[in-house]
């Protein structure tokens, strides 16, 4: 399918591997040439070579902190006006309610609810101005079905969703969509640090704790990042132009609803 975004240009934050690196290569394989960013630059200057080599795309990549705003800063002054806008941030650790202080509330607003509103209140108006834009937040399953264990993740993109709720339907008009994509459990970095968890407080081996969560998803699996990066392009393509502000699942049916 010709997804109809030869030739645009894309931020994607967090993108040197997991479930960004599967959004940028899909965007990547779509003809978007991308900046892509995350803290470490060794890393991420592999990714982005290894992704420019496989697609012809051309690929920036600008090591940063996208939590803080210098780190915004910096990847905004690769591509002030981008076409498109991957908001993705690694979420904050587990933990039960006891264990949390402000300080952990603080940083996971800072890193999954500020930083990205920040990144789209920066793009917007570019995007309005020229009549075209996509915006796709990655944010989790937790905000359809909370995750006990993740108590500062369920709060911080639960205020995200309810930002994006508005404005979305404030700038559709002008031929920008907003939308959230909610990852379930993929095989990713993220996934092996919560299975670490299960094995320490349970006893038990990687492999049992793996196949202990695999169990609860209906599908038998872990997602892939391939997987989700194609549901990305496409929300992200000409094709998805009359989907506004919506929060779309990609957990094997993990989340037990009827809507």
């Amino acid at each position: 399918m010709d997804l109809g975004i030869n030739g645009k240009t894309a931020i994607v934050c967090a993108a040197s591997k997991g479930l960004g690196r599967g959004c940028a290569e899909a965007l990547a394989a779509a003809g978007v040439d991308l900046v892509i960013n995350a803290r470490s630059a060794g890393p991420l200057e592999a990714a982005a070579a290894e992704i420019a080599a496989a697609y012809g795309v051309k690929v920036v990549p600008v090591a940063a902190d996208i939590a803080t705003q210098d780190g915004r800063a910096k990847v905004l002054a690769a591509v002030p006006s981008p076409d498109i806008l991957v908001n993705n941030a690694g979420g904050p650790p587990p933990g039960m309610w006891h264990d949390w202080e402000r300080e952990d509330f603080i940083k996971a607003l800072d890193a999954n609810m500020l930083a990205p509103i920040a990144m789209m209140k920066a793009v917007l108006p570019a995007m309005m101005a020229q009549g075209w834009g996509r915006v796709v937040n990655i944010t989790s399953q937790s905000v359809k079905s909370p995750i006990a264990v993740l108590g500062l993740s369920n709060s911080a993109r639960a205020g995200l969703t309810g930002y994006v709720a508005g404005t979305s339907r404030q700038v559709a008009s002008k031929g920008v969509n907003i939308n959230n994509l909610l990852p379930g459990i993929h095989a990713t970095d993220r996934a092996i640090s919560l299975d670490q968890g299960v094995v320490a407080a349970q006893g038990i081996s990687m492999a049992e704790a793996k196949a202990q969560r695999a169990a609860t998803i209906p599908a038998g699996r872990y997602g892939t990042r391939e997987e989700f990066g194609a549901m990305c392009a496409f929300l992200c393509s000409e094709k998805a132009g009359f989907i506004v502000g919506q929060n779309i699942l990609l957990d094997g049916g993990a989340v037990n609803a009827t809507l």
